[in-house]
C-alpha cells in the first residue's frame, strides 16, 4: 500500500449542505452531514488497513472478523455468526468454508440440537487471530500515543457509544427517511 494512500482525504468539492427534514434543525442536519463524512473517511482508512495488514496472512477480512468471533465468542452457530457479522446465512458458510479448508475453523455436532453445528476456532486458528490482533494493535497505540489519556478515553466511549447506537438501529430493522 502506498503511504499517500492513508493521508487525510481533501475535499475539494464538499457535498451540498444537507436539507434537513420538514421542522428539522439545520445544525443538527450540518452535524450528521460532517459525521457522515468524518466516518466515511475513517472506514476508507481502516478497510485499507485491515485488507492490507489482514490479507498478507492469506484470509479475507472477512474470514478475519469470522474468526475473530469464534475465538472471542467461542463456538457460535451459523446463525449467531451471521447476525453477528451482519451477513445472510449463506454468506457466513461461505466465509467458514475458506476457514474451514485453511484449517482455521471447524464445525462439530451441538450438544442440544442435532440439526444444528457449532462453528469454532482451531488452535491454529486461534494462533492466528491473536497474532493479527496484536499487530493491528500497534498501530492502534501509534494513533492514540498522539492524545492524552482523557481524550483517548472519550473517544473510546463516543465510538463505542455510536457503533452501539448504529448496531441498535441495525438490528431494528430502521428504514430510511422518506422526504
Amino acid at each position: 500500500m502506498s503511504p499517500t494512500r492513508l493521508k487525510t482525504p481533501s475535499r475539494s468539492l464538499p457535498l451540498a449542505p444537507p436539507t434537513p427534514p420538514a421542522g428539522g434543525d439545520p445544525q443538527l442536519a450540518r452535524d450528521a452531514a460532517a459525521l457522515q463524512r468524518a466516518l466515511c473517511d475513517l472506514i476508507r482508512v481502516y478497510q485499507f488497513r485491515d485488507r492490507d495488514r489482514i490479507c498478507c496472512h492469506d484470509i479475507s477480512v472477512s474470514q478475519c472478523y469470522a474468526l475473530e468471533a469464534l475465538v472471542e465468542r467461542g463456538p457460535l452457530t451459523l446463525n449467531d455468526l451471521a447476525a453477528h457479522l451482519y451477513l445472510d446465512k449463506s454468506t457466513a458458510s461461505r466465509v467458514v468454508d475458506g476457514l474451514e479448508r485453511k484449517g482455521l475453523a471447524r464445525r462439530g455436532a451441538h450438544p442440544e440440537d442435532g440439526r444444528a453445528v457449532l462453528l469454532s476456532a482451531t488452535p491454529a486458528g486461534t494462533r492466528l487471530c491473536r497474532r493479527i490482533q496484536d499487530d493491528l494493535m500497534v498501530d492502534q497505540m501509534r494513533l492514540l500515543e498522539e492524545f492524552e489519556p482523557e481524550v483517548r478515553q472519550a473517544m473510546i466511549r463516543l465510538i463505542a457509544r455510536l457503533a452501539s447506537a448504529a448496531a441498535e438501529r441495525v438490528q431494528a430493522g430502521c428504514t430510511p427517511v422518506r422526504r
